[in-house]
Parts: structure tokens; sequence; C-alpha cells
């Protein structure tokens, strides 16, 4: 007979030979989904364990080693964790070299007596899967790669900012008349504003882009600051389908997926020969630099996601009331500002309340905190921006401010109606953290859009605000859109043809204001204040060109209406108008680049060139006053006399000077290059007379559109 003991201990012998046997048949490990995610100096591996593969009472162990090491031995010396519960799916690996390669393995211990294993018995009694790798990150603290991590994030920076850069400069240069009249129907009024503030952020799924964007636009002088204040507010309801994404899916879009498809694209329009191609071409670069760059300053600071327990502290303050609830509006603030995306930040938030770190309350704060970091990004790409764009992104932050301040105010009541919602489907997300990411997702889309339906009625009030906050200092922050010529055609032909006439004298006085910056030009010695002046020219040019398109655009519209012959032939004089200011404009920038090549090829003039190019020009000034008198006056009351003697005098000086000129050649007394710029001076400042004299003539009715133009039989 055979007896019990010696049954117990066969037993044992034929089971440990059978999973020997088995193994030895077999080396595939029963460790599957083996992953890890490297922080810095420390990784956390994950896997999974099948569980019908292995006898009761075997542990797991872990293998690494630095990857180099493993190559270059034939034995490598394996460093071993202690042994782990196969009940455990996860294990972190502490004390990592910093931005090292690692190879690892997980292994299953044979012999359920084995208490540690080591080099000596790590290969035979251990069944180890196929060897993974990861990579540890820098770190931030001293010694650790500190410095690289700071010149990394303000290199991100400045890609940033480099990309808002060329976007706007691309952005002014392909603004064409189609593109305005896009713009213009998309945004005419702030409900059609909102719509795309929020279709343009649901799609690209960044609140960030969507306001930089607006901020651009709006330094290009393609929206006005009423129109970008209804974009920023559909923009805040747009990023809440990041929430929803992450609540459902658990993942959100990367916006640098999109940047090599958009370079591939304006690459293909940079190499076209036409101009206004290249431009957007030139816009698209920047557009995807600009995404680039808002990637790589999420990636340049410390990965908040992937340490979410090393943020458990904040349990430990949400024990006060209104005063934790505004502590974490605060934290979830500095969050999204490092981040640099309230979408990144709303999914920490998720995470850290699904897994019960900070109670559903204390998350909601955090949400609001972000709604106010996101602002941040427009902030920064308003740096470089004219005094419009600084605008709009201080109304930015307005908006979301105010809303942060009078939820604050109702939060608890708030939280309550929230709590409500959700738990006629699920279960109550105070207690149930299953439930807690849609119900942050829902706290988030229900206040932006109270929010929005609140402060809509008080966007005039914020333009107001942000304009005493960004006042106008110089004249280069001249208003480069419209100013009395409102969005649709009057129905009275006289109100219509009053607002005209006000932007006409508007119009008048930006292009007299290029006389003044030209002759400070010519007698400016710093070259810093001649590069900014010779900006300011370029500048108003450009302004010109817009305003030109503007007014006639909106005469255009008013001359499809059934107008009497006057308005009609009103219209047409004004349209006149409009083309000999923004002439003058054009006049003026090819004289200042006529006056740049002098100072680049250093070429000097005589006392005496300089002094006729300033008489002429004094003259023209004195034509300037007068058309800006006439184009205030009532068109009866404009007589030509006054203007046809200042347009004689100019013709006067144009000889004289010319004459003077010639006799100089004949008796050898002047440099030819110098001479050759000074009679372009000269007759390019009678050309400014010819201009001038042509808005009085068209006020009185001569010299119309249209007048000249050859009879067709």
């Amino acid at each position: 007979m055979i007896s019990r003991l010696h049954l117990k201990h066969f037993l044992f012998a034929a089971t440990l030979l059978l999973f020997g046997q088995l193994f030895a048949a077999d080396s595939e490990s029963p460790v599957e989904n083996i992953s890890a995610k490297g922080g810095a100096g420390e990784v956390k591996i994950t896997w999974n364990l099948m569980y019908d593969s292995i006898p009761l009472g075997r542990k797991l162990v872990i293998r690494y080693l630095p990857s180099n090491q493993t190559k270059l031995d034939i034995h490598p010396d394996w460093k071993y964790t202690k042994l782990i519960d196969p009940k455990e799916t996860s294990y972190k690996l502490k004390g990592l070299s910093i931005n090292e390669k690692y190879k690892f393995a997980i292994g299953v211990v044979k012999d359920p007596s084995i208490t540690k294993v080591d080099g000596k018995n790590g290969e035979k009694d251990v069944v180890w899967s196929k060897d993974k790798s990861f990579k540890t990150e820098r770190g931030w603290s001293l010694g650790t790669g500190l410095i690289m991590r700071i010149l990394m994030l303000l290199g991100s920076l400045g890609v940033f900012i480099y990309g808002m850069k060329v976007m706007s400069e691309g952005i002014q240069k392909a603004a064409g008349q189609k593109l305005r009249e896009i713009l213009g129907a998309i945004t005419k009024n702030r409900v059609k504003g909102i719509f795309t503030g929020f279709l343009t952020t649901a799609i690209i799924q960044s609140s960030s882009a969507t306001t930089v964007m607006v901020v651009s636009f709006v330094n290009a002088g393609l929206l006005s600051l009423k129109q970008s204040i209804g974009v920023i507010m559909g923009a805040n309801i747009g990023t809440t389908v990041t929430a929803w994404i992450v609540a459902f899916l658990g993942f959100s879009v990367s916006m640098s997926d999109y940047a090599l498809p958009i370079f591939l694209v304006a690459i293909v329009l940079l190499f076209t020969n036409r101009d206004n191609l290249r431009s957007w071409g030139e816009m698209l670069v920047g557009f995807a630099i600009l995404f680039l760059g808002l990637e790589l300053l999420k990636s340049g600071v410390p990965d908040v996601k992937g340490n979410v327990e090393s943020l458990a502290f904040l349990e430990s303050l949400s024990g006060y009331g209104t005063f934790s609830v505004m502590l974490f509006v605060l934290m979830g603030t500095v969050v999204t500002i490092m981040v640099q995306s309230s979408s990144a930040a709303m999914a920490v938030t998720i995470l850290l309340c699904e897994r019960g770190i900070i109670p559903f309350e204390m998350a909601a704060g955090m949400v609001l905190g972000e709604n106010i970091g996101t602002t941040i990004t427009a902030n920064i790409a308003a740096i470089i921006g004219n005094v419009h764009a600084k605008r709009a992104a201080r109304a930015h932050l307005v908006f979301n401010v105010v809303g942060v301040i009078w939820m604050i105010a109702a939060f608890y009541l708030f939280i309550d109606l929230i709590d409500t919602m959700v738990s006629t489907q699920l279960p109550s997300p105070m207690s149930n953290q299953e439930s807690r990411p849609i119900a942050l997702a829902l706290f988030h889309t229900v206040f932006n859009i109270l929010n929005v339906l609140l402060l809509f009625w008080f966007a005039n009030y914020i333009t107001r605000l942000v304009i005493w906050m960004v006042p106008s200092k110089t004249d280069a922050d001249e208003n480069i859109n419209l100013e009395y010529i409102s969005a649709g055609v009057m129905v009275t032909p006289e109100l219509f043809l009053l607002e005209a006439q006000k932007e006409l004298a508007k119009f008048g006085k930006i292009t007299s204001k290029m006389s003044k910056f030209f002759q400070s030009l010519m007698f400016e010695q710093e070259k810093k204040a001649k590069k900014k002046l010779y900006e300011k020219i370029a500048k108003y040019e450009e302004i010109t060109d817009r305003i030109e398109i503007e007014i006639s655009g909106y005469l255009s519209d008013c001359a499809e209406n059934d107008l009497s012959q006057e308005s009609a032939m009103k219209v047409r004089g004004m349209l006149a108008i409009t083309n000999e200011l923004e002439r003058i404009g054009d006049v003026f920038y090819q004289m200042s680049l006529t006056y740049k090549r002098k100072d680049e090829q250093k070429i000097w003039f005589t006392p005496e060139q300089r002094s006729n190019v300033k008489t002429i020009l004094e003259a023209v000034d004195l034509a300037f006053e007068e058309m800006l008198r006439n184009l205030k006056k009532e068109q009866k009351d404009v007589t030509l006399d006054k203007a046809m003697e200042l347009e004689d005098n100019i013709n006067e000086l144009r000889n004289k000077f010319r004459a003077e000129h010639l006799s100089s050649i004949e008796k050898d007394e002047f440099n030819i290059r110098s001479g050759i710029i000074y009679t372009d001076l000269i007759y390019s400042s009678e050309k400014l007379g010819d201009h001038i004299i042509n808005v009085t003539e068209a006020l009185v009715g001569k010299n119309l559109i249209g007048e000249n133009l050859p009879k067709l039989d």
C-alpha cells in the first residue's frame, strides 16, 4: 500500500515534471501584451497573464539592463526585480538612468520554493518572454537635464511664435477680394461667427489653434474685433468635443498629425509660378509650424498625463469649500499653461477624477481653470501682432475669466444640477468613479454653452473693455477696417452715400499722412528710426489697398440697387476717388523704395537737391489740405479754382527743378546716380499732384469711372 505521504510527494513530483515538460515542449511565455512607459529615471511596465497556462503558486520576475550592455556581452549581467505576485498586472522600475534605452523581459519562475532570482538561477529556473525595450526620459531636477529641458521649452516657444509670424505674413500677402468675401460671409454677425468658431475647433481639436487663427486674421485686417469675439465664443464650445471623445473613447487627436500633410500642400504651392498661390503656400507653412510648435510645447514639459500618481497629494486639498474650488481653478490654469492645450489638460483631469485621486467637484474646478489657461496661447500669439490682434486675445481672456467668476459663485448649485442630469442614466458621479468622465464632459459643455448665451448680449461691453485695456498709442495702430460703412447696403441711398463720403474723407487723411512719413524719412539719420519709417509707409500702402477693396465692394453693392441718375453719378465719382487715393499710396510706396535704394547704394544728395524735394512735397501738402477740405464738403459747395491753382504751382516747381537739373548736367556739377534718384522723386511728387486734383475733379463730376472707356459698336 502506498501511504498518503508517499502519494502526496508522488503527485507533487508528477505535477512538477508535467510543468517542466510543458515549458520544455513550448518555450513561449504565458505573459502577453507587454508594454512599457518610460518616465524621468523610471518606467511603468504592464502586461496580461494567461492564468490557465501556469500552475498556482508561481511568481513573476522582471530582468532589465541598458541596451548597450546586452549588445556587448554574450552573457549580460542582468538586473532582477523581487518576485512579483501573478495577480499583479503592472510594476514600476525606479532608480534608472535618465535618457537611456533599456532591454527587459518578464519571466515565470518554475519552482515555487525559489524566493529570489539572480544570475545563477535566472536562466534555468525561469521561462522568459521575448526581450522588449523602453527608453527613460530626461528629468527636471538639477544634474538630470534641467538646462536642456528649459532650452527645449524655450525653443518650442520660439517655433510657435515663428509659425504665428509666418502665417500672419502669408495671410496678409494672400488676402484678396475672394477670401475677404468668404470670411465676411461666415462672420457677418456674431451668431455665424459662433458657429464658425465651434465648427473649426471641433474639426482641429484645439481651441488654442482656433483663437490663434482668429488673432492672425485680426492682425491681417480680415476680421474686426467684434467679429472675432463671436468666433472665440464658438471656439469655447467647440473645445468641449474633445472631452466627449476622451470620455467615450479615451483618446484625443494629436495636432502634429496635421503638420506634415499641410507642409506637403504648402511645398507644392511654393513652387508654382503664381504669386497668390505662393502666398497661400507661405501661410500654410506658418500654419504647419504653428501646429508643430504647439506639439513641441506639450512634449517639452513634464509628462503630467503619464505620471498621474504623483498628483495624489491633491486629494488632501479638497476639504476647504470655496477656497478649494479657487485653488483647483488655479491649478487647472497652471496645468493648461504648461501643456499649452486645454484638451490635454482636460484629459488629465478626467483621468485624475476617474481614478479617485480628486473628487468630482474639485475636478470641475480644474476644468474652469483650464478655460482660463487656454487663453495664454492666443495672448502669446498676439505679442507680434498689432493693436487689434492684442485686443482680440484680451477679449478671449476677459470672456473666459468672467465666465469662471460667475460659475464659482454658483458652483455648488451647478454641481447639483450636473449630478441630477447624470443620475437619470448613470450612477451619481459624486460616489461612482465610472460616471465621472461623462459627468465632467457634460459639466464642461453646459458651462461653456451657458457662458456664451449669457455673455453674447454683453459683447459690445467686452469690446469697449478690451479697447480700454489696449489703447491705440501710435499712428501705426490706425484702424485698417471701415469705420463708417456698415455690413449691409442701406435702404436709403442718401444714407449710404453719406457714410461712404465719411469713409472717403478718412481714406484721404490716411494717404496724406504718408507725405509726412516720407519727409521725415528724408531727414532721419538713425538707422532704426529709418527702418520703422520704411515699414510704416509699406504698412500704409497695404492699408490703402484694403480700404480701396472694401469701399469699392460696398459702392458696387450700392450700385446694384435702383438708384436715381444723380445717385448713380455720385457712386461713379466715389469709385473714381477711391481709385485715385489708392494710387497715391502706391506712389508714396514707390518713392520710399527709391529712397531706400539711395541709402543702400550710399548715394548722397546735395543740399540743393534735398531742399528742392522738400519744397515740392510741401506744395503737395497744401494740395492735400485743399483735397481734404473738399472731401468733407457737400458736392454743390466744391469748386476747382483753389485746387487747380495748387496743382499749377506743383507743375511749375516740377518744370523749374527740371530746368535747373538739365543746366547742372551741362555744367557737369552733379553725381549721375544721385541725379537719377533726384529726378524720380521730383516726377513722383508731380504725379501725386495729378492724383490729388483728379480727386477734386471727381467730386465736381469730372474724370468719373467709366466716363473715358471706349464705346463698343
